[in-house]
This record gives C-alpha cells, structure tokens and sequence, in this order.
C-alpha cells in the first residue's frame, strides 16, 4: 500500500501535465483514489481551482484561464456573448463573470466560484458555429465572432421588448463593425445565422447594410 501511494500520486502528476486541468471523478476513473487527491492537495502538491477541480501549482496560466475552467465545470457549455467576443478580440469589456452556453435540456450546475453565467439557448441555436480551442490543454467550445454577434442582437432583441434599452443593440452593432473590419466574420456568415435566429430583416439586415454601405 506504501509503494501503491506515491504512484497514484506520480500518475496523477502526469495526467495533470497532460490534460492541464481534471476534475475529481476523472481521477477516479484513472485509478487514483479521493484520499490521493486530499493528501496531494495538503502537500501543496495540487491546487483546487474550484470544488473537485485540480491543476498542478506550476502550471503556466494563459490569458483565457477563466475559460478553461469554465469549460471543465461545465463540460456541455459552449463560450458566448461578452466571453466571446473577448477571446476572438472584438470587445475592451472585461466581463465580471464567464458567459456559457447550455442546451435548453442540459444539467445545470450550481457553481459559486469561479463566477459563471449560465444562459439556455434553444435546440436552433446551441449547437450552431461552434469551434474548438485548446486553452492550458483543455478544450473549450466557443462560438464563432459572427454567430456571437448574431447572439447578442437576439439578447438585445429581448432587452428591447422587455426593458426598452436599446443597450444591446448598440453593443451587438459595435462588435459587428469591429468582427468586419478586422476581417473575423463576413456579412455572408453573420446573414447566415441572423436567418437562422428568425432576426434577419427586421434587425441585423438594416444595420449591416449600413455599416457595409459606409465601409
């Protein structure tokens, strides 16, 4: 048993280097025991970067950590809104909190830390213009700048109807104009999903005409 430890815990170090980040019950598939977690973590030898969720101390963090581990504790979630547009470099926000995506039947966890936003899209929306990005060697699932742009009209859309802010329009245009110019999305991919979302013509074809017309 004495030897059976410190292999656990070699192995658990290798996984670790491989796959960036894992979660309690990955372990455990893996062989290695809740009790060799526990004592790697007192030894400092692990850190907990949220309830069952461990990387190694030294583990180099990249700029979109915060996406990595959202990705981990949200394994069906897909990156979007203000998250998006910050990774694909469209927006000067920092959001307070990851924004993710789920199924409209997905489980929905209940997370206190790291902050995450956990938003329903329908069966239409979710699993269109979906990329995969390797970020600290976990896979994070974000949509494409064009699909994130036509998101966000549909939330400004809803603000509209509900509160009468036109807040959201205003930023879903803002970072349409920026995805064109930096040549991150076309008017072909962002008409393609405005259709599909039913918010075509009343709301993303008129302000991308004049934005194309003013170009």
């Amino acid at each position: 048993m004495e030897q059976e430890l410190p292999r656990q815990e070699d192995r658990a170090i290798a996984l670790l280097r491989e796959r960036g980040m894992m979660r309690l019950s990955e372990f455990l598939k893996e062989g290695i025991t809740a009790a060799t977690i526990s004592r790697m973590e007192e030894k400092g030898a692990l850190n907990q970067l949220s309830r069952g969720l461990y990387q190694l101390p030294d583990a180099p963090l990249e700029a979109h950590h915060s996406l990595a581990v959202a990705a981990k504790l949200v394994p069906n979630g897909v990156i979007c809104y203000d998250s998006a547009l910050a990774f694909h470099e469209l927006t000067d926000r920092i959001p307070p909190y990851t924004w993710m995506a789920i199924g409209p039947r997905d489980w929905r966890p209940k997370i206190t830390q790291p902050r995450i936003q956990i938003t329903r899209f329908g069966y239409k929306e979710f699993d269109k213009g979906v990329e995969q990005h390797l970020v600290e060697d976990v896979p994070v699932k974000i949509y494409t700048p064009a699909k994130t742009i036509v998101d966000l009209f549909k939330s400004g859309k809803y603000q509209k109807a509900f509160y009468n802010s036109t807040t959201g329009f205003a930023h879903a245009t803002q970072a349409m104009k920026d995805a064109l110019r930096l040549h991150k999305a076309t008017p072909a991919e962002i008409a393609k999903f405005a259709v599909e979302a039913g918010i075509w013509e009343n709301v993303v074809q008129p302000r991308l005409e004049t934005l194309t017309v003013n170009a």
